[in-house]
């Protein structure tokens, strides 16, 4: 009978667990389409801002901006985009993961003079890399709790600004790239200086566009440098914050349907556990009975 109490409790505790990890799942069902909503309003803008920077390579070869200048990659700057919370899979040690491979494979003398920073966006990854001693730049963890343009923007300015000022000779950009709720694709970007890539794949294109520019071409160059680098991290951490809702979906699911077979493997075992029992006690009458009658 004890074996039975203790699996009626465990039974118990399954169905417990299963009723939250649906619960946690329909919520993370909910977030993902909002999420999904807004990065999916973003690519297109993102897309179209790309494809001027590559029909304007030329003005962008002569421009006197800071944020093109390639320079002597001595001292970099690593942005890490993860979540606050966990209970989505490998989705935040796939990204640091991505960091770490990134860091030993490319900047690994960078590392060893201390000149390998990292900027962390999402609490997974700061704690990671505070507690391992890197030198971890600012607090980035509220930003989800208002995910708006303006507020990834300051992280924007104050990575710019260093970029500028000499800080970082060059940033790095590490990122879940959404691709749908059970896939989320590990992205490494170069953020600054504005990769000249980015120019050559649009003269490539077929659909170069002569600009008329007003005021003049300079000007608008110098404003959409800034704009570009800026939508760039913004669309990284919304695409983070979508892949984040669909891995935890993903990962709710796979658990809600792992408790539903433990759920029936206990069952068995306590109809098992009950049968075992009832028969012994029909034994014991038995045999008290057959004692009695001899």
């Amino acid at each position: 009978m004890a074996n039975l109490k203790e699996v009626r409790i465990r039974i118990s505790s399954v169905q417990s667990t299963q009723q939250i990890t649906k619960a946690m799942k329909m919520v993370s069902a909910a977030k993902l389409k909002r999420a999904t909503n807004a990065i999916v309003q973003l690519r297109p803008y993102a897309t179209k801002l790309k494809e001027i920077l590559g029909n304007l390579s030329a003005s962008l070869e002569g421009s006197s901006s800071p944020f093109i200048q390639e320079r002597e990659p001595n001292k970099v700057l690593i942005v890490v985009v993860s979540s606050n919370r966990g209970l989505a899979g490998a989705f935040n040690m796939n990204v640091i993961k991505a960091t770490n491979n990134l860091i030993a494979e490319k900047y690994s003398e960078q590392y060893k003079k201390g000149n390998v920073s990292i900027v962390a966006i999402g609490k997974k990854s700061q704690d990671f890399y505070e507690k391992r001693n890197y030198n971890v730049i600012g607090n980035n963890n509220e930003v989800y709790a208002a995910l708006t343009f303006e507020n990834v923007t300051k992280i924007t300015d104050s990575i710019m600004a260093g970029f500028e000022k000499g800080t970082f000779d060059k940033v790095e950009l590490v990122y879940n790239r959404f691709k749908n709720a059970a896939v989320q694709i590990i992205t490494t970007e170069q953020l600054l200086p504005l990769p000249k890539a980015e120019a050559d794949d649009a003269v490539k294109s077929e659909h170069l566009v002569d600009y008329i520019l007003e005021p003049s071409q300079e000007e608008i160059v110098s404003q959409l440098i800034p704009k570009s680098i800026k939508t760039q991290l913004y669309k990284a951490v919304l695409d983070s914050h979508a892949s984040e809702h669909g891995a935890r979906m993903t990962s709710m699911d796979k658990a809600t349907e792992n408790a539903g077979d433990l759920l029936k493997a206990l069952k068995l075992s306590y109809n098992q556990a009950r049968q075992a029992a009832i028969t012994t006690e029909l034994t014991e009458i038995v045999s008290g009975a057959a004692a009695l009658n001899g």
